[in-house]
């Protein structure tokens, strides 16, 4: 952006100058509101308008502009101004709850990526019954168009307030931000009141396309001893039609949910009294696994990666050496009591890295020793919160292809892009590229508690990885308050079919904890150094990446990943003989293949391969026997091509070698 400042024009009036989002330079006179400005440039973009993000922080179109700033108006398309519009919307819902249930009490009801909700404290929760209830309620309010207006109070005058209207969970929210020296601002509309910080509409008026989509349980501050909580979520957008559309593909993406079809196609279950988060694989989800870790390993192995294989499980402390005992004691499954120092205390591993540093210390090594790229599948346990638990995506125990890169400094950028090249490469030929964004994921310097090291550390770190995403070329966001607690991290972000966005590869870079487990290695000129570290993962969990590749192609997985590549279907028990030999013939070059030798007629059994996602099917009669061919028929053409033996078993091993999609 350009830098311009604030200059009198010759009248002698304060011109400010407004710097736009495709650089153009607009001049006020005088402080104005931001919906003033955009009035200015035309109304049908303050129709379409939001909120307003001046000098990169998100506002209200009402905020007074008063000096030079960059401005861009954030409209519905943006991803700001969605959240603004669904922040709204979720005002709208607590007002509609406070008009039909006057006792329920108010929590909290931020906007989230695909919609909103907003959590109330009840005596009985609300039903599906409730929700049409309240939506109906909104659609009436929604008619009213009702002005929105913000306003600030004093701590004193807050309490008040909130007071006055019986809101306790909003007075106990009051005092932690005066604990924090936050601004207490609320938002109004009609007669209803709020506790917020914003941003929001200017008016109610543009939220007429609204859905109503679940009411569940909710912890209050996401404490399990805390009150419990009734949450209502909703969706909405500016138009009726984006409505029907998303709630169309919602309708589709759970047809596509690993949870549903993965049981289904007999991928995992799980069973109660083994737990939540602890899937029992079953063999077709076991043999996909093992095909990626296989394929993993033998990929790492080609580009220089040394094999580990390391403990489960270990002391505290080695913890807390690390400084996973201070950071990450609550999400470890620990064997001993933590707090008796008297006796040996062990805890199962959240992470590898503190064990693969045990591989490097294991004798004096040179500057010629590195880099020493370092792997394994490695099976975590961390103690996940019941709530976080589905499916697949979120576990208490599973596998990831965990790296350490122990280095020289200036060997950092070369590796690091090696790790981006590998998880990139991982991505392509599962074709998953194109569906994960890139998020460099940074430390928060107001919360340096649940960080290692100084702002000078970080500031060096999170430079280095700037300059080094940059030189890439990368297109990423910037993710405050997600980094590790040692260093900085591109985390490579992927959406389930439900929307929501997890980890799947992450590559961080580590200056801390080297020095802290004594990690050197000799100079050239004889003097000892500090390695840098990075950490990374080249494909990332592998149950989580089965769980997305089911809902991406919605059970049918490419044909070298598919657990059964071949179903050989004789018409009857006279061709089975036939159907066998051919069996062997495949199994002997290592494609996947099952002779169906039930009594079953072969429409019965072509239908059980296509539900099955079978990629080829072979149906086998006397007219095949007779001219020793194979009739095969194709899941994803639908077609069906008869060849002999040795033309399908070129075809199967060509396909498979080029992992097609």
């Amino acid at each position: 952006m350009i830098t311009i400042y604030t200059y009198c024009n010759e009248k002698g009036i304060k011109m400010i100058k407004l710097t736009l989002k495709d650089g153009s330079i607009r001049e006020i006179e005088n402080a104005m509101s931001a919906a003033e400005v955009v009035k200015g440039i035309g109304m049908g973009l303050y129709k379409a308008a939001c909120a307003v993000k001046l000098d990169g922080k998100v506002c209200d179109l009402r905020t007074a502009i008063e000096n030079d700033c960059t401005f861009e108006v954030l409209t519905f398309d943006d991803k700001d101004g969605k959240h603004t519009f669904r922040h709204s919307a979720a005002h709208l819902l607590a007002q509609a709850v406070k008009a039909l249930y006057p006792d329920a009490k108010l929590a909290t009801g931020p906007a989230t990526d695909t919609g909103f909700f907003y959590d109330f404290n009840v005596e009985k929760p609300f039903t599906a019954d409730d929700l049409v209830k309240i939506e109906k309620k909104m659609k009436e309010l929604s008619k009213e168009g009702l002005e929105i207006e913000r306003f600030e109070l004093s701590p004193e005058e807050a309490i008040n307030l909130m007071t006055e209207r019986n809101e306790p969970l909003k007075i106990e929210l009051i005092n932690k931000h005066v604990s924090q020296g936050d601004k207490l601002s609320f938002y109004k509309q009609g007669d209803f009141v709020d506790l917020c910080a914003g941003p929001h509409l200017m008016s109610m008026a543009p939220i007429k396309a609204f859905k109503l989509t679940a009411c569940t349980g909710a912890y209050w501050m996401g404490n399990a001893e805390g009150p419990q909580l009734s949450r209502i979520y909703g969706t909405a957008f500016p138009k009726a039609s984006e409505l029907e559309e998303y709630l169309k593909a919602v309708e589709e993406a759970k047809l596509r949910d690993h949870n549903k079809i993965g049981r289904e196609l007999e991928f995992f279950t799980t069973v109660d009294y083994i737990g939540q988060g602890l899937p029992i694989m079953l063999p077709k989800g076991a043999r996909v696994i093992q095909l990626l870790q296989r394929w993993v390993e033998d990929e790492e192995q080609k580009r220089g990666y040394l094999l580990t294989k390391t403990p489960f499980v270990a002391k505290r402390d080695l913890y807390k050496i690390s400084g996973h005992w201070d950071h990450y004691r609550e999400g470890m499954f620990i064997l001993g009591d933590p707090d008796d120092e008297t006796k040996e205390c062990f805890a199962l591993r959240p992470m590898t890295c503190p064990f693969q540093y045990q591989v490097f210390l294991n004798r004096q090594r040179s500057y010629r020793d590195l880099p020493m790229r370092l792997g394994e599948t490695s099976t975590l346990f961390r103690n996940e919160d019941s709530g976080e638990m589905h499916g697949l995506i979120r576990v208490r125990q599973f596998t990831i292809s965990e790296g350490h890169l122990v280095l020289r400094p200036d060997q950092l950028e070369e590796e690091f892009r090696g790790c981006l090249d590998l998880a990139n490469y991982i991505l392509d030929t599962l074709g998953m590229r194109e569906d994960v964004t890139y998020r460099f994921s940074q430390w928060d310097p107001e919360n340096t508690a649940k960080y290692e090291g100084t702002v000078e550390q970080w500031d060096e770190a999170q430079g280095i990885m700037k300059k080094i995403l940059d030189h890439i070329g990368l297109d990423y966001e910037i993710g405050i308050d997600e980094a590790a607690f040692y260093g900085p991290k591109l985390d490579i972000q992927m959406k389930n079919v439900h929307g929501k966005e997890d980890t799947i590869v992450t590559i961080q870079i580590d200056m801390l904890l080297a020095k802290k487990f004594g990690m050197e290695y000799i100079d050239a000129d004889g003097s000892r150094k500090i390695p840098y570290i990075i950490h990374r993962t080249s494909l990332g969990c592998y149950e989580r990446t089965l769980a997305l590749l089911i809902e991406k192609y919605a059970g049918a997985l490419p044909v070298w990943l598919s657990p059964t590549q071949v179903e050989i279907m004789p018409i009857s028990d006279a061709q089975l003989e036939y159907a066998t030999n051919l069996y062997n013939k495949l199994d002997a070059v290592g494609i996947r293949a099952h002779v169906d030798s039930r009594n079953e007629k072969i429409g019965y059994k072509i239908r059980q391969a296509q539900l099955e996602k079978v990629p080829y099917m072979l149906v086998i009669g006397d007219k095949e026997i007779e001219s020793g061919a194979v009739a095969v028929r194709s899941r994803k053409t639908g077609e069906t091509e008869v060849m002999s033996a040795d033309e399908l078993v070129s075809k199967l091993l060509t396909e498979i070698a080029s992992k097609a999609l």
